[in-house]
């Protein structure tokens, strides 16, 4: 199977290996499969007698990329196993009223991230080492990515010391957690750099893809350094398609455990901020997974949760607000542009004409019968900051499972839209203790707006998460996060946000 890119400028479509190496098609589109691919109800539901690991595989084999299944198998083999704290990989953990949290924190970096970011960097060695073999490819790699968070230490963890890349994290200065900081400015390895950025993470996005679509500073690096820039963002398919699996695999095993029955439909909802996670759930549900709707939940950025209601994305006049949910603290989804390719048929002249009016006038309306697709697919609702905090103490008191803010969002979104009768998935996408400092507030009824005790401002995140556990007895804090304080900090240097910036902070760091 081949790939085609969102806005056309690619005429033949490229193999799997090609799309993964090159992460951005030219022209700044996004790569998607020709055709998406269909898994009948007894493969879907046969996955659960399967591992996790096994289970991926099937599922990328269904898209035939140019890989062996022997490959395939070893990259989700590698990618899946004893660096998961459970053999489940991803639990579904029942809560009452037929609410279900699909676990996506339980590897290496405590997020979601790690079910692609552990899959990706094998498929692109695997893709690279191809391409070199057929002659396609001279060039070694740097991956540039931005991060609201967490992406970043999952793709630094994942690339670390992989031969013939490099790697670079830009992260909004000052708009992580301490946990989140501490994570990327002490990562190991030879051939990692971090920066933060003045800005948020929009800004460092957008910089990110100017640089990439910028033709003279491509041939630049060939021509000084032999590198050329992919990414690690879910602009790459890559890294997008290992989230399907999570979604198909989830079904399934609510079928095995007798929790729906066998081609009943449920809900899934997620905690959205760059559109490739809930768009994963949509690619699960063109596949044959018996997905109703998908609830898109905002925080206070909740420019998603107006497009969907309104068919129109603005972000002309919209304040950028700080939550306690700062991955999701987005206004600019670059996955979005994906979602709009498949419901307009594949129309490559709407989303160059779309594309470019939020480049230039800051915002952009679909046409009706785009919005007619997107209504009947999605429902969506947002929570403010006060409501975040207070899902989560709610939830702990209630049941006694304590949830990061991010997956607070999405609980409570759950709660708003779910429907009588229809089980929710719900995406649980971090552990609590990466916002150790926002569960804290959330436990303690602390606002947003008001300081913490001084005695508690002065605890590292680490220490803080400490006390947490202590409190309310919550599970052991993973071993990664624990040990964060100990950690000697390699990184800390800050750039500007603008595209020259970005190229001076590469080209040094690759000169080296």
């Amino acid at each position: 199977m081949r790939y085609v890119d969102t806005r056309g400028v690619v005429e033949e479509p490229v193999e799997f290996t090609r799309a993964v190496v090159e992460g951005l098609a030219p022209g700044g589109g996004l790569f998607v499969p020709e055709r998406v691919p269909e898994l009948s109800l007894d493969e879907i539901c046969g996955l659960a007698e399967l591992p996790y690991a096994e289970r991926a595989a099937r599922v990328y084999r269904a898209f035939e990329p140019d890989l062996t299944d022997e490959q395939l198998a070893t990259i989700t083999a590698g990618a899946y196993g004893d660096n998961f704290d459970t053999a489940d990989i991803c639990p579904v953990t029942a809560l009452p009223d037929d609410i279900y949290m699909l676990e996506l924190w339980h590897g290496p970096t405590s997020a979601f991230k790690d079910m692609a970011l552990l899959c990706l960097p094998r498929f692109f060695s695997v893709s690279a080492a191809e391409l070199r073999t057929r002659g396609e490819l001279d060039d070694t790699h740097m991956i540039l990515v931005a991060t609201s968070g967490d992406t970043g230490k999952a793709a630094l963890e994942g690339f670390r010391d992989v031969d013939g890349v490099s790697i670079g994290v830009m992260y909004p200065d000052g708009g992580v957690s301490d946990i989140q900081f501490k994570q990327m400015a002490t990562q190991r390895g030879n051939n990692v750099t971090v920066w933060g950025v003045r800005g948020n993470f929009d800004d460092c996005q957008t910089g990110a893809k100017n640089v990439f679509n910028d033709e003279a500073f491509a041939t630049e690096l060939h021509e000084r350094f032999h590198v050329a820039l992919s990414s690690a963002n879910s602009i790459n398919w890559g890294r997008l398609m290992p989230q399907i699996v999570y979604y198909i695999s989830a079904y399934a095993k609510l079928v095995a455990d007798g929790r729906v029955a066998r081609g009943d439909a449920i809900d899934v909802c997620v905690p959205t901020g760059n559109f490739g996670n809930i768009l994963a759930a949509y690619y699960a549900q063109r596949m044959g997974t018996p997905i109703r709707r998908l609830l898109c939940a905002s925080n206070e950025n909740r420019v998603l949760t107006d497009f969907i209601n309104t068919g129109t994305y603005d972000i002309s006049e919209r304040e950028f607000v700080k939550t306690p949910s700062p991955s999701m603290d987005i206004l600019v989804s670059s996955n979005l542009e994906r979602q709009l390719f498949e419901l307009t048929g594949r129309n490559a002249e709407a989303i160059v004409g779309w594309m470019a009016d939020l480049r230039e006038k800051q915002g952009f309306r679909v046409d009706r019968d785009t919005f007619a697709k997107m209504r009947e697919l999605y429902a969506a609702d947002s929570v403010d900051n006060d409501t975040c905090l207070a899902t989560i103490r709610e939830a702990f008191e209630a049941c006694g499972y304590l949830m990061d803010p991010h997956t607070a969002v999405a609980y409570k979104v759950a709660e708003n839209l779910r429907e009588d009768g229809v089980p929710v998935v719900v995406a649980s996408t971090a552990h609590w203790a990466k916002f150790g400092n926002n569960v804290y507030r959330a436990l303690h009824g602390i606002t947003l707006a008001e300081e913490l005790p001084a005695e508690v401002a002065a605890l590292t995140g680490c220490e803080l998460n400490r006390l947490i556990a202590n409190e309310t007895g919550a599970d052991n804090i993973p071993a990664g996060l624990a040990e964060l304080d100990e950690l000697p900090i390699r990184f800390t240097e800050v750039i500007d946000g603008k595209a020259d910036a970005i190229r001076s902070a590469v080209s040094e760091f690759l000169g080296r």
